[in-house]
């Protein structure tokens, strides 16, 4: 693993005390402007659909999001760990649930 900045690991540190949805909500909205939300849920969304087998072209025109970042996205699916770890854990919770 990568050893984080200090600066990192406090945020990290603070998101991990969480106890909502809501209260992510408030701290994002806090922490991010409009346009980072929209970025980073877009990239999410991505990854789900990358995820379903969508193929690149269908995600742009679902989504409106640019190839680019679905190609960013894909190759972090890849050589990545962060979207899979979250991907694979929200597909066990949906089985469980």
């Amino acid at each position: 693993m990568t050893k984080l900045d200090p600066k990192e690991k406090a945020l990290f540190e603070a998101l991990l005390k969480l106890e909502s949805i809501e209260e992510c909500h408030k701290f994002f909205a806090d922490l991010c402007t409009p346009a980072e939300m929209t970025a980073m849920t877009d990239r999410w969304r991505v990854a789900q659909l990358l995820d379903e087998g969508m193929a690149y072209r269908q995600i742009y025109e679902k989504t409106g999001v640019s190839t680019a970042t679905v190609t960013r996205v894909a190759r972090s699916l890849e050589y990545g760990a962060g979207y899979r770890l979250l991907l694979d854990r929200s597909q066990r919770a949906r089985r469980k649930g």
